[in-house]
């Protein structure tokens, strides 16, 4: 997906009458200055600079092809904001693996199923589960964008956010108090501890958190077992 999107830049640049104008248009359209995307490449702005003005002829391959790669680059290091507005089926790289329940799995019978204690035990309140994803925490840390955000909720909110590489859990139940968008479970795998900030956020958001040392095999395991009774039930 990520090469057909290359291609598509690197043609629409190598064929335009104007390339220099085709270059800065691309530019533009990932918000990177000139000095971003020449320092990235390596090359002075100035030449940046020529090819988009005209005072330079067309790029050639080689340097069209570096341009490309910087642009898709950096737009992977700022979340993907531009990879994902042109592929909108693109797949976030924190995202390890998600699914839906159509028919809906019980707050607590889902927490028995990953073998999960549940931190916030007052908070488990009549919701049921629909969905879940499974994030890896550093990654998304490192590469989530505001509209990359979005994509971990996948068909619905009332979906299990399960955490992975988790230290003491504070970041995630930061970005999802900031967020207008909650989930109706929050799930750390194997973390090293867990904040009480993180424990208190989540108390304030009225959202179960919860901890599992059950392996990511197992618990996507246990989690396709719950949809297919739920189907079963719902037949």
């Amino acid at each position: 997906m990520i090469e057909d999107f290359k291609q598509k830049i690197a043609g629409d640049i190598a064929m335009s009458p104007e390339p220099g104008r085709a270059v800065r248009k691309w530019r533009e359209e990932f918000g990177l200055s000139q000095h971003q995307l020449a320092d990235y490449i390596g090359i002075s702005h100035s030449v940046i600079s020529d090819y988009e003005s005209g005072r330079r002829k067309s790029p050639g391959v080689s340097v069209i092809r570096k341009m490309v790669e910087a642009l898709i680059e950096l737009d992977i290091a700022n979340g993907s904001p531009v990879i994902s507005k042109y592929n909108p089926d693109y797949k976030v790289d924190c995202i390890i693996a998600m699914d839906e329940m159509a028919g809906g799995v019980d707050v607590d019978v889902f927490i028995d199923a990953i073998g999960g204690n549940n931190l916030n035990p007052d908070r488990l309140i009549a919701k049921q589960i629909h969905g879940y994803t499974i994030v890896d925490s550093v990654k998304a840390i490192l590469s989530l964008g505001s509209e990359d955000y979005l994509k971990i909720y996948g068909w619905n909110t009332e979906r299990a956010l399960i955490f992975l590489n988790v230290h003491f859990g504070r970041s995630p139940m930061v970005a999802i108090r900031a967020h207008p968008l909650k989930p109706a479970m929050v799930v750390y795998q194997s973390p090293d501890a867990v904040d009480p900030l993180a424990v208190k956020l989540a108390r304030l958001e009225k959202i179960p958190l919860v901890t599992t040392t059950m392996s990511v095999e197992d618990m996507i395991a246990r989690m396709d077992a719950l949809k297919r009774s739920e189907e079963e039930r719902w037949k």
